[in-house]
């Protein structure tokens, strides 16, 4: 059912198992600290799960962005938090680095990167530039072999926690281009974290950039490509949301079965109540397609622009279940389920920002539409 073959689903269970063996993924995040959250990434390295997609001659182990989806889903299911930088690590910028990168930066970049000895983040959004990516007003101004970056970025994911960020700002003359930016260089100030609905242990800071100096080899890619670039990543960016709904719809639907079960009401377990039931029934139905869907859309990753339509529907579905069921899971414990000890609740903060970050459902609905009135081949989906 889950649409692996057999050396994928033995992945999974090597992934899976080494979640477990981190007895700090779920305490770190339930206790706030971005720093054990950290740490937690560093391990991760150690381990050999960063640049999973990198090729072997750039230290990468030339696996596939199926497996690094697996990777995003089961940290998902218990740590959400955790999920989301690891996603934002991997296919937002160290991706970002082997792709674009010209051989130089590879060299310097993807080995630490890789390692887990730094960590790299993405700085896109801006107050006008939210959907509408392409209306960035950073500031990109040509200096003597090199730019000096002026604006200011809003909420940017893990904020002050990751040692350097992919920056989009505009060239006069040619448009938005990506810059790498130290977090500790001149001119580089982050504000404190916003407070956060949910996934309360990242911190979502806004970016300052006061003339931030960066040398011609902080340029990834060329100049005006950085509106491409960012449409091209943040598709893989969906299919990596898509997995963190699915990690989480998955934990809903462990932590419900298992209450169910044991809490007992008019002499019996709830289970055996038809309401429980179909409730758990939809939970598993759905966790199921958007298992299936998010696979698929990882599976197609490298065909790239194409199947953006594709890489849409899988966030969208996603997301829009996981917060859907995380809610049922909530009315399931019913008034255990509003306190904060159990967990689930924390299951229903955290999915709403899986339909909002890397493409609003909304956005994702114009991004179907427009590529099947346009000619997109519906078959083969």
């Amino acid at each position: 059912m889950s649409g692996l073959s057999l050396e994928e689903q033995a992945a999974r269970r090597t992934i899976r198992w080494l979640v477990a063996e981190s007895s700090a993924v779920q305490s770190a995040s339930f206790a706030n600290d971005a720093a054990a959250l950290r740490r937690q990434l560093e391990w991760w390295g150690e381990k050999g799960y960063h640049g999973l997609v990198v090729p072997p001659e750039w230290g990468g182990r030339g696996r596939t962005f199926l497996l690094q989806t697996l990777v995003v889903e089961a940290l998902a299911e218990r740590d959400a938090a955790l999920a989301l930088l690891y996603e934002v690590h991997n296919a937002l910028h160290l991706e970002a680095v082997w792709r674009y990168g010209s051989d130089a930066q590879r060299a310097a970049w993807l080995p630490d990167l890789i390692a887990g000895r730094r960590l790299g983040g993405f700085a896109l959004t801006e107050e006008e530039a939210g959907s509408d990516a392409e209306a960035i007003a950073c500031r990109a101004v040509p200096e003597a072999g090199g730019w000096r970056l002026f604006g200011h970025k809003r909420f940017v994911t893990g904020g002050g926690l990751y040692d350097q960020y992919l920056v989009f700002a505009r060239v006069p003359g040619a448009g938005p281009t990506a810059f790498v930016v130290e977090r500790d260089q001149a001119g580089v100030t982050f504000g404190p974290p916003h407070a956060t609905l949910g996934l309360e242990s990242v911190p979502v800071a806004d970016l300052q950039l006061d003339g931030v100096l960066v040398a011609d080899t902080a340029r990834l890619g060329a100049e005006g490509a950085g509106y491409a670039m960012a449409l091209d990543l943040l598709d893989g960016g969906r299919v990596g949301v898509a997995a963190q709904a699915v990690g989480i719809l998955a934990a809903a639907l462990r932590q419900s079965l298992a209450f169910a079960r044991q809490r007992r009401q008019f002499g019996r377990p709830i289970a055996g109540f038809q309401g429980v039931q179909w409730k758990l029934a939809e939970m598993a139905r759905d966790l199921a397609a958007a298992r299936l869907l998010t696979y698929e859309a990882a599976r197609r990753r490298p065909l790239g622009e194409s199947e953006r339509p594709l890489f849409a529907m899988a966030k969208w579905f996603a997301s829009e279940r996981a917060v859907y069921h995380a809610a049922q899971a909530v009315q399931i414990h019913g008034g255990r389920g509003y306190l904060r000890e159990m967990g689930v609740e924390r299951l229903y903060r955290d999915s709403k920002a899986t339909e909002i970050y890397e493409g609003t459902s909304e956005i994702l609905r114009l991004v179907i539409a427009s590529r099947l009135i346009n000619g997109y081949n519906w078959d083969s989906i």
